[in-house]
């Protein structure tokens, strides 16, 4: 009603101001009855088409974009009405023709003006307090607009954005919700100093883990604390609040890799079917099994020895960890029999094959171990598979596949060339994934940096020189069921982990964040490790005829029967290692 009030009396002076304009500010030549009675015209409309529309029903916040869209289509409404009145009905002396396309602008410029003040008092009362930390923004798009909305309409808000920062020449001049772009990356450290930030928020969604790197160092030497946005997949499926900031952490810096998702191409292969994946209570098959669920697949089935990580995996997807329900299966893949009834029992039409074996060094000290879980019950899944008629295995694989040296790359290399007979010889969408190491599973090298610097130190390092290839689980996973919808009988398809790291380079940075004095200690690469892996072989391709983040290429397919099943011993390494013919047709086609 307020709002209305303001609206009415804006009318009466926009018709009374259009016939005072027309006769020069003269008012006895104007006719006053009937402006009376067009203005009071214009108020009924107004208020009939505004109700319509709910102008003044809450539609629209106050001074939003839309709301001006309805009110200029109200003003427009109403003045071609009273414009129709007076010319046909109301057409008298001492008022003009003119009388509503004058009004029009008037009207419409005071209604808007008056909306745009009450957004700008309301927005004054919620603005956070001058106590709140004073943040630079890195980042002037639409994330970093609705950011800084965010920030500045909560009162309780801990942050105040006094700037923005990009490097987008284009920019320069540009403010959002009335906070300017102070500068580009390079000014960071003066602009720090003359707008009084404390912190520097990195409001770019799909920042990868290079570009994180170069702007936490350039943070540091400016004495900002560096914050981040949490992974695009994440805003994308819970939204983004001021409370998902934190600190930038080692994994941002050394794995994160934006994914873009085909979810079209997914679907057709997971929506609807029933699914099972191996090794379900780890951390990479834990995590393909709660983002396959986003798909609605008709079953989800989760297999795995370890009764605790399946319980894990339960509670993270179902919201219990009863244990009681047929989407948990307790079973070792060594275990042929089982495994085959199992498939033969739920049938499921998609597989993901992720129980596995993979510690380098202890399988080095119990090769037979790997020969059983990784060689074995690989072909023992993919037998069940066959027997089921399985449409989609997609076998995980890692990097150490490639030009291996390790028993573990021996054996998920043999793992990579079965897998490719079996898609020869059923004809189904058989194949593999390699990548290399991801950030956080257990056991891996962050854990175990953490717990040594936690202890007092040393951090020990196998060589000073060592890189490895770093992604984080969530962005591993979402590229292989992406992988699972895009490759081909026999393929392997490898996916895009970015620029190797420097271990000695993350080590340091922890130390560093740790604030303690802790030593690295030098101890000597391991038998079967190497100095820098591979994604890929001698011999193979990197072909990214689909995606731009996966590679498609091949390896010779291998029989089981032609391992002869005893272990490992001279023939099955070189076997193992072979790359001839490794040109799968599919390849060659392209």
């Amino acid at each position: 009603m307020v709002q209305y009030s303001i609206d009415a009396e804006v009318w009466i002076l926009a018709v009374t101001f259009a016939v005072l304009f027309r006769f020069d500010f003269v008012s006895e030549r104007v006719n006053w009855l009937s402006v009376g009675i067009l203005a009071v015209l214009a108020i009924v409309l107004q208020a009939g088409i505004g109700w319509v529309l709910a102008l003044y029903r809450g539609r629209h916040q106050h001074g939003a974009f839309d709301e001006a869209q309805t009110l200029m289509f109200t003003v427009v409404t109403v003045a071609s009405v009273l414009f129709a009145v007076n010319l046909f009905f109301l057409n008298a002396p001492g008022l003009p023709r003119s009388t509503a396309l004058v009004a029009l602008p008037v009207a419409f410029v005071l209604m808007g003006g008056s909306r745009y003040l009450r957004r700008l008092l309301s927005e004054r009362r919620v603005r956070p307090l001058d106590s709140a930390e004073h943040v630079l923004i890195y980042g002037a798009g639409q994330t970093g607009a609705y950011l800084i909305k965010r920030m500045l309409g909560d009162p309780a808000s801990r942050y105040r954005p006094v700037g923005l920062i990009d490097d987008d020449p284009d920019k320069r001049n540009l403010r959002l919700s009335n906070v300017p772009v102070q500068g580009t990356g390079a000014e960071l450290e003066a602009l720090a100093q003359k707008t009084g930030a404390t912190a520097l928020v990195l409001c770019v969604a799909r920042a990868d883990a290079e570009f994180i790197r170069r702007i936490s160092d350039a943070a540091d030497k400016a004495g900002l604390r560096l914050m981040v946005m949490p992974l695009l997949s994440e805003i994308l499926e819970d939204g983004m609040r001021l409370a998902d900031l934190r600190e930038v952490a080692i994994e941002d810096l050394i794995g994160r890799r934006p994914v873009n998702t085909e979810f079209e191409s997914i679907a057709t292969f997971v929506t609807g079917r029933r699914v099972l994946v191996t090794g379900a209570g780890g951390s990479i098959g834990s995590e393909l099994c709660r983002q396959l669920v986003k798909f609605s697949p008709a079953e989800i089935i989760m297999l795995d020895r370890d009764e605790t990580g399946l319980q894990g995996a339960q509670i993270s997807i179902s919201g219990h960890g009863l244990l009681d329900s047929r989407e948990v299966v307790l079973a070792d893949i060594r275990d042929a029999a089982t495994v085959m009834d199992l498939f033969l029992a739920r049938m499921p039409e998609v597989v993901f094959h992720a129980a596995a074996l993979k510690h380098l060094p202890m399988l080095e000290q119990y090769p037979s171990e790997a020969w059983q879980t990784n060689v074995l019950g690989t072909i023992n899944v993919l037998e069940a598979a066959r027997a089921a008629g399985v449409e989609t295995f997609v076998n995980i694989s890692t990097d150490k596949a490639a030009n291996p040296t390790s028993i573990l790359g021996f054996s998920k290399r043999l793992g990579e060339r079965i897998t490719a007979w079996f898609a020869q010889e059923t004809g189904m969408s058989y194949l593999s994934v390699r990548f290399g190491n991801v950030i956080g599973s257990r056991g891996s090298m962050l854990p175990t940096f953490t717990a040594q610097i936690d202890s007092g130190g040393p951090v020990t390092l196998t060589h000073p020189d060592v890189t490895r290839y770093f992604m984080t689980i969530p962005e591993a996973c979402e590229l292989v069921v992406q992988a699972g919808a895009i490759g081909r009988p026999g393929e392997v398809l490898i996916l895009d982990m970015g620029h190797p790291v420097r271990i000695l380079d993350i080590a340091e940075r922890m130390i560093a964040r740790s604030g303690r004095k802790i030593d690295i200690v030098v101890t000597g690469l391991r038998p079967g490790e190497k100095l820098h892996e591979e994604l890929v072989g001698a011999g193979e391709h990197d072909d990214r005829p689909i995606h731009p983040m996966i590679s498609h290429t091949g390896v010779p397919p291998l029989a089981p029967a032609a391992l002869g099943g005893q272990g490992w011993d001279e023939a099955v390494v070189q076997i193992a290692t072979e790359t001839d013919g490794v040109a799968t047709e599919a390849v060659q086609h392209e």
